[in-house]
């Protein structure tokens, strides 16, 4: 994908008609040899900017849904991935679904074609697709995936739904208290410094952070950027995704939101596999093919190998440390009853709808948090500041 350039041209075609469409291709004469492969005779050709937001979102999870749709009506696949490149508004989709049905054409697989482009699929959607060329029940293993993705947007949206406006209350309130410390309050310390008598403990403490934070900001800047950089540029190490994940599951509510939706896209992935007819082991090399963070793929190839060896399968969620007593409670039932498809998508649909009233849960309860975090910050600045005065006029009333 790395070497392959957005093309977007127009022409006419064979019947003097015009036409316009986009291609991936390496450079301009290879685009102009698949436009001639197809009698088209070029009128404009121009390099198009890549966006990579259209990337994600939900752009790909809709194609995925419609491609289900397509196959479930008796589309042979090619020609689905062509109707959909027609119709779909943005053209790097257009062209890469175009991409796609000519690598069909050519004898490769849907999931080895997709994985050349790995920016628009990750590993979730490449071993799915796989799942279903497997089985022969590709428009089913869509219509799952696309649901999947629906409800893992659903809930990434709540989370962020509920995170925004406490954050932005939190940087209002991080603002204001910068300029009472640094703006107003020494203005009142230049006045209090005539007064003969003593300030109050809560005066001379929010005067002692004010110098503290005018020595002390320049530095705690450039070490906080620093910090920032430090870990752009770590980012995607492993050993740091790693930390990033244990560090994530240590928090309260948010560990649990984290958990419920690795949980969820496990259960779902080994649920799919399992209805399949596909045994265990593929199923968890599966789920192993969708993870993209360390901690997870440890956790699940730690599972794959205790299996191999004989492990029945509840122990091995047992020794992972990862699953909690109603998983394993759950797995075990089902490994024993021979009803194990039943139980994962049980268990799936337990986390999916557990993390969605965690997600409403969190933005409950950090709004009025935040609110009187934000209260409490700003009043005891306020009362800091007046304070003196109050004992002033005191002083002067006992004078008096």
């Amino acid at each position: 994908m790395q070497a392959k350039q957005l093309w977007h041209w127009r022409g006419l075609d064979a019947g003097g008609q015009r036409c316009q469409g986009a291609r991936w291709a390496a450079d301009r004469l290879a685009v102009a040899d698949a436009l001639q492969a197809e009698q088209i005779f070029i009128l404009a050709l121009r390099r198009s900017a890549v966006r990579t937001a259209a990337w994600r979102g939900t752009h790909r999870c809709e194609v995925v849904h419609q491609l289900a749709t397509l196959l479930k009506a008796g589309l042979p696949l090619p020609d689905a991935l062509l109707m959909l490149s027609r119709q779909h508004p943005v053209r790097q989709w257009q062209a890469l679904l175009q991409t796609l049905a000519e690598d069909l054409a050519q004898g490769t697989a849907l999931s080895a074609a997709m994985r050349c482009w790995p920016d628009a699929f990750p590993p979730i959607y490449i071993a799915m697709i796989h799942t279903g060329e497997l089985t022969g029940a590709l428009d089913e293993c869509c219509f799952q995936l696309a649901s999947q993705q629906k409800t893992q947007l659903t809930l990434a949206g709540k989370v962020k739904k509920a995170l925004r406006y406490p954050l932005i209350v939190l940087l209002l309130a991080v603002a204001v208290t910068l300029a009472m410390i640094l703006l107003v309050l020494p203005e009142f310390a230049a006045i209090y410094q005539t007064f003969n008598t003593p300030l109050p403990a809560l005066t001379r403490g929010v005067m002692a952070l004010s110098g503290l934070i005018t020595r002390a900001g320049p530095w705690t800047l450039g070490a906080a950027l620093l910090l920032a950089a430090s870990g752009f540029a770590v980012r995607k190490h492993p050993p740091w995704l790693r930390y990033r994940q244990r560090l994530l599951l240590g928090i309260p509510v948010v560990g649990g939101l984290v958990r419920g939706q690795k949980l969820s896209q496990i259960f779902t992935v080994l649920a799919l596999t399992q209805r399949a007819g596909i045994a265990f082991l593929q199923g968890v090399e599966s789920v192993e093919a969708t993870l993209t963070c360390p901690h997870w793929r440890e956790a699940i190839h730690h599972i794959h190998q205790e299996i191999a060896q004989g492990t029945p399968i509840w122990a091995a969620l047992k020794n992972s440390g990862q699953f909690s007593a109603l998983c394993i409670q759950l797995v075990q039932t089902g490994e024993a009853s021979g009803a194990l498809d039943t139980m994962l998508d049980n268990l799936a649909r337990h986390h999916s709808e557990l993390t969605q009233q965690q997600a409403d849960s969190l933005a409950t309860l950090l709004e009025p948090l935040m609110l009187v975090v934000t209260g409490v910050i700003i009043g005891t600045l306020i009362v800091a500041m007046y304070l003196p005065i109050f004992h002033l006029g005191d002083a002067m009333s006992g004078v008096g």
